[in-house]
């Protein structure tokens, strides 16, 4: 397998396989979300599109970065998260990183999404679905977040069939920006738990694969059987 790491700004062509990588904090909620029942995310491409959703949607759950903001139900936080019902449920989802990098890679014929919380059953698929070229969108940080390329490179040798050691992965992530950032409360809408759930490796046995569902970009769970 040939892995390229990318950030959304360097993407000039659309990838036969896409995956993309938001460790603190999107695609941890997202995993979390599913976790918690919900059925589908639906990755808005704007704040107005996803209370857009919402209104035609009432029973939707809307999340976004930040603090909680009038028409969204939560914010984008895997502690505040866990706790909650979503059994069956739609959320939409909008985020300043994660969401962006896989509405970049939209025409993809394979797109995955991806944190530490789901990395063997990504890499898995991949070693399943991916013959060839597979480029890892980086997206925080202009493609700079140590959290997202660490999450990339240890995906890319697992799916490669490596036996790697997770722990120095998982410890560069502990001591990115973002982990700083969300345990000192810089960022709103944050749980103190947040950077721990963020590395819990392999906390869930699905994937996760974005497709486009009536114009929509929708991320469901892919189960192995």
């Amino acid at each position: 397998m040939d892995a390229r790491f990318l950030g959304i700004a360097e993407l000039s062509a659309t990838p036969s396989v896409a995956v993309v990588v938001d460790v603190m904090r999107a695609y941890t909620v997202a995993a979390w979300a599913f976790a918690r029942g919900a059925e589908k995310i639906v990755l808005a491409g704007s704040l107005d599109e996803a209370l857009a959703l919402k209104g035609r949607h009432p029973d939707w759950m809307a999340l976004k970065d930040g603090a909680l903001a009038p028409g969204f139900d939560a914010v984008n936080s895997p502690g505040q998260l866990r706790s909650r019902d979503l059994g069956g449920r739609t959320v939409v989802q909008k985020t300043t990183a994660g969401t962006v990098g896989a509405l970049a890679v939209k025409d993809a014929p394979l797109v995955l999404c991806a944190g530490f919380v789901v990395a063997e059953a990504t890499a898995r698929l991949l070693r399943e679905r991916a013959g060839g070229n597979v480029t890892f969108v980086v997206t925080g940080e202009d493609g700079r977040a140590d959290e997202d390329l660490a999450c990339a490179q240890y995906v890319a040798r697992r799916a490669a069939g490596e036996a790697v050691d997770a722990e120095p992965f998982l410890r560069r992530a502990g001591d990115s920006r973002a982990a700083a950032e969300l345990a000192q409360g810089v960022r709103a809408g944050t749980h103190p738990e947040d950077v721990a759930l963020c590395l819990e490796l392999d906390r869930f046995p699905f994937a996760m694969v974005a497709t486009q569902e009536d114009s929509l970009m929708v991320l469901r769970p892919y189960t192995f059987a």
